[in-house]
């Protein structure tokens, strides 16, 4: 039986059912990990190309994204590929190509809404590639509804921060993973401890900022459920993509931040590559 929903959980799965039922952002903002109309935009900003975006079915792109998991993942044609928090289907349905028609992607999401548009979606992926290796299950990140040792790959896009208990989630995907299995994620991430005012925000929460993980924390993490080899690569440029200063977030985050600081001076984007021992 899964298990009851967090406080956290609940804030986050109303503000993203909001955005999957009516497209609207999770607090009047245009950024990235709230959503919005500059959805193509924010991808382009933070690392996906036209000709990706161009093949995916229309709204499987909600400009959720801080960063591109699929290109550092190096996916390999056959290959079994996880997505943890997979919105409306965007990376699923990009890593489904890349793994083809005797490979498999399946995308994790515990919000109705959003699971139900990915499986829309995935009925158009169907037409317009002929491909018919994606699935998408309901379930909570952190106890992750899959068999041990069942993917080769583990990717995310702006969730991971977004869970009450980050550690437990890394753990789950050390257990998911095959032997020599390898996690390629893109996560929102402290250089310094935010205000606690920006902590307590819940704009800023749903907006991907206030759940981030301390990089010396996240190192910990990766390394306390056995995963070796990490790698983290700063994608600051993402950061100004997400929350330029015409950003209704922005100003959010200024109004709360010490004067003179900028968003950029506390979060960065990362690409945190790591694999599980053969």
């Amino acid at each position: 039986m899964e298990s009851p929903l967090h406080p956290i959980h609940l804030k986050v799965q109303d503000a993203y059912g909001r955005i999957a039922s009516l497209g609207e952002s999770c607090s009047g903002s245009q950024s990235s990990c709230c959503g919005g109309a500059r959805a193509d935009e924010i991808a382009q900003g933070v690392g996906y190309s036209e000709v990706e975006l161009a093949i995916l079915p229309q709204g499987a792109n909600l400009g959720l994204s801080c960063g591109n998991p699929t290109v550092f993942a190096e996916l390999k044609e056959g290959e079994v590929v996880l997505d943890l928090g997979s919105g409306a289907g965007l990376d699923v349905f990009l890593a489904a190509q890349r793994v083809g028609p005797g490979g498999r992607a399946i995308g994790v999401d515990m919000t109705p809404g959003m699971l139900a548009k990915a499986r829309r979606h995935a009925a158009e992926f169907h037409r317009r590639t002929g491909l018919d290796n994606v699935v998408f299950h309901q379930g909570q990140i952190e106890a992750i509804p899959l068999p041990s040792a069942s993917v080769d790959v583990v990717i995310s896009n702006c969730v991971l921060n977004l869970s009450p208990d980050q550690p437990q989630v890394w753990k789950e995907i050390a257990r998911v993973l095959k032997p020599g299995g390898r996690v390629s994620i893109s996560d929102m991430v402290l250089l310094r401890p935010l205000p606690d005012a920006v902590r307590k925000s819940v704009e800023a929460l749903v907006g991907c900022i206030a759940g981030a993980a301390l990089l010396d924390d996240l190192k910990g993490m990766v390394s306390g459920a056995g995963l070796v080899d990490p790698s983290f690569m700063p994608k600051g440029e993402a950061v100004e993509a997400m929350l330029p200063l015409n950003d209704p977030m922005t100003a959010h985050l200024l109004g709360l931040l010490p004067d003179g600081s900028r968003p950029s001076d506390f979060i960065t984007s990362l690409i945190v590559s790591a694999r599980k021992p053969a």
